[in-house]
């Protein structure tokens, strides 16, 4: 992978900061900034349509598809100026998840129907994963899937699912059959979720958002040919959507604009005195935090690089997912520490630094963070994938 950068390089670097200042508006900024307003599901529908007209909307997608066929460097140039613009990443439940595993494993019915609405915006997916007993022990999944005629006969209920509030469609793991392995007897279902039989029960989480929701399927009547690949094999294509999942949720460019946040707020001083960016163990805590994200930056990169060339991520998807995940509860613990010396909830002036909005978003965000560790696979599963699958033990 080449990192140094040609005058073509550079020259689409301009016009992806360019596209960002033009199209990524004060409004759109507002919207977006704190996670999931009122506001946020007409905001990053509009946002990716933007994206999608410019042929933006999937990078990592096979030209055939709809990728932009950019180089590993575009790519990279990209991802870094999205994240010092501050603009937030599509949504990853179809543009990441089901979307690869869809034009991978899918029909060409299944390609021609899904992928143009997903890549559009059309369609708002979420997934139907985790359940009540089966978290990261992902194969003890009981939603049952019984082969009707045309039809399965879904029942039981998902935890945890991101979004469900808004979404047209949730791609499920579900049991077809009970095999000798808890991994096998396991099928990939796509389930419109206007169908009959779906409940949607909001999770309201420690920092007081509704992100997450409670799923229950009740005798939903879901197409045979909803089935992704071969029915008992879903198995197979979740761990490939995981290996996709796991590389995103590195998260280098939104950690580097955290960063440069970070040292923004730090630098503050409060009342014309001594600012934390003095402090000697704050500095040494800030550096080595930035040489986990250098080195991360450059793992991750390495890993675009194998996807390029092998069309799939592998099983080191799970060392992005780790560090990356634990740089930015790092980060976030850094953010509640300036927010505290600043004083937390306590505003000053107008004119002065705004303690109220630093001391609000940080907890927030230190919050909101702390699952980052367990969701997609809890750290501690992902340290026995790499043991197993890339150090063989």
């Amino acid at each position: 992978m080449d990192t140094n950068f040609s005058k073509d390089d550079i020259a689409f670097r301009d016009e992806v900061r360019k596209f960002f200042d033009d199209e990524f508006d004060s409004t759109l900024a507002k919207n977006l900034g704190d996670g999931h307003g009122d506001n946020y599901k007409e905001s990053i529908i509009a946002w990716q349509k933007k994206l999608y007209k410019k042929g933006w909307i999937a990078p990592n997608w096979p030209k055939e598809f709809g990728g932009t066929g950019w180089t590993d460097t575009q790519k990279f140039i990209y991802e870094s100026e999205r994240g010092l613009a501050g603009v937030p990443d599509v949504l990853p439940f179809g543009l990441k998840m089901v979307g690869p595993v869809i034009y991978t494993f899918g029909t060409q019915e299944q390609k021609d129907r899904f992928l143009p609405k997903i890549l559009s915006s059309d369609h708002w997916w979420c997934q139907g994963y985790s359940e009540p007993g089966a978290g990261s022990d992902l194969a003890s999944l009981t939603t049952s899937a019984d082969y009707a005629g045309a039809n399965y006969l879904v029942n039981g209920r998902k935890i945890w699912t991101s979004l469900a509030q808004y979404a047209d469609w949730i791609f499920c793991l579900v049991r077809t059959s009970k095999g000798a392995r808890k991994q096998e007897g396991i099928s990939f279902l796509l389930i419109d979720m206007s169908s009959p039989g779906i409940t949607v029960k909001p999770i309201i989480t420690i920092d007081g958002r509704h992100s997450l929701n409670e799923v229950l399927f009740e005798n939903v009547s879901v197409p045979v040919e909803n089935l992704i690949g071969e029915q008992d094999k879903g198995w197979t294509y979740a761990k490939a959507l995981l290996a996709h999942e796991r590389t995103n949720m590195a998260e280098v460019a939104d950690s580097k604009r955290m960063l440069t946040e970070l040292k923004d707020k730090a630098s503050k001083s409060i009342g014309g005195g001594r600012c934390l960016a003095d402090d000697q163990v704050f500095q040494k805590q800030v550096s080595d935090v930035e040489l986990d994200l250098m080195a991360l930056e450059y793992t991750e990169l390495r890993a675009l690089a194998s996807i390029a060339e092998k069309g799939m991520p592998g099983p080191e998807s799970s060392l992005l997912k780790i560090k990356g995940t634990e740089i930015s509860q790092q980060l976030h613990e850094l953010h509640l520490k300036v927010a505290a010396h600043h004083g937390g909830a306590v505003a000053l002036t107008e004119e002065r630094y705004d303690e109220i909005q630093v001391g609000s978003d940080a907890r927030n965000r230190y919050l909101y963070g702390r699952a980052a560790t367990i969701y997609g696979g809890s750290n501690e599963v992902q340290r026995n994938v790499i043991a197993k699958a890339v150090l063989g033990l």
